[in-house]
């Protein structure tokens, strides 16, 4: 599409408003953009006059963003964020393949990080970019490609692949489990819990399966596996806690199963991206790689749970 000249403001004319809307103050806008404050006057006047429409109501010594200023004041921030990260992305593989991609935290540094040399060797020409998010959120707004997020692939206007689902598991500190006599579901129904804020029932639901009253089951609440699996091991409680995220504490001792025997969430790990992004190749080639990596782990294992038969422990 060729957009008129005079629907594309000069990017100094955009900073000098977004700057000036930011702050209030021409003063302060002038210091942060190292012009003087008759440039940046000149700038908003230019854009007002390029726009045909008043972006600030002048009162005596200060400034005010019209009705409409505002609304275009949140435009322009969005679009100069999109052109800054497009510009360090472009800065920082200036031969391009750019994976911008949002992980939860303990998933992205447990298992995704150990693994992200092999697919960096494998495919030379692509960088990935890691920020944590631990809740839905909208692509439109997050200059991400993708995101990994456990639950259900629900997303609009986005496409999905399953990763692996999730077996969790009961464990506790070595010194509680053999102060409190942990063998059974009763037994831990008496302990102290731990809980995680983003799944406030799993506990209730995991003593339903077991036929153990889960009524006021209370405890200390964390809102990460991190600080939860910390606490554990801490001797704070019991934790239900994903058997693949845990390996290394469970192979050190510093955390043992209150139970032998898995129950699965009916949440899964699920790679989301926007359908507009489907063609993107270095997100096909990391799609590829991610699925392989997880068939290929034996803590993924996909066989189902034993311990409730063909039940599974559901997420609401």
């Amino acid at each position: 599409m060729n957009t008129p000249r005079r629907f594309l403001p000069a990017t100094s004319l955009l900073k000098a408003f977004e700057v000036t809307a930011r702050t209030g103050t021409i003063t302060i806008a002038a210091r942060e953009l190292s012009l003087t404050q008759s440039a940046v006057s000149r700038q908003i006047m230019a854009l007002e006059a390029q726009l045909g429409a008043k972006l600030f109501v002048r009162e005596r010594q200060t400034l005010r963003l019209t009705v409409a200023g505002e609304a275009y004041a949140r435009e322009i921030r969005d679009a100069l964020q999109k052109i800054a990260a497009a510009s360090l992305n472009l800065r920082a593989n200036p031969f391009g393949g750019t994976l911008n991609l949002a992980t939860l935290p303990t998933f992205g540094a447990r298992w995704l990080m150990p693994k992200l040399p092999a697919f960096l060797e494998q495919h030379p020409g692509i960088m990935i970019n890691l920020l944590t998010r631990i809740s839905r959120f909208d692509f439109q707004q997050e200059p991400f490609d993708a995101a990994i997020h456990f639950g259900l692939p629900d997303w609009p206007d986005c496409q999905s692949q399953l990763i692996c689902e999730e077996h969790v598991v009961p464990v506790c500190s070595p010194t509680l489990f053999a102060q409190n006599a942990l063998s059974n579901a009763e037994s831990v129904r008496a302990a102290p819990l731990l809980h995680l804020t983003t799944r406030p029932d799993a506990w209730e639901l995991w003593f339903a399966f077991h036929g153990v009253p889960a009524d006021k089951v209370h405890g200390m609440l964390f809102d990460q596996f991190s600080m939860l699996t910390q606490a554990a091991i801490a001797g704070l409680g019991v934790a239900l806690l994903p058997e693949f995220l845990i390996a290394r504490e469970l192979k050190s001792g510093e955390l043992v199963k209150v139970a032998s025997k898995k129950a699965s969430t009916d949440g899964a790990y699920h790679l989301i991206w926007p359908s507009d992004r489907s063609a993107y190749k270095p997100l096909l080639a990391f799609k590829d790689w991610i699925v392989a990596m997880s068939k290929s782990d034996p803590l993924l294992s996909k066989q189902k749970p034993s311990h409730i038969g063909e039940k599974r422990l559901p997420r609401r």
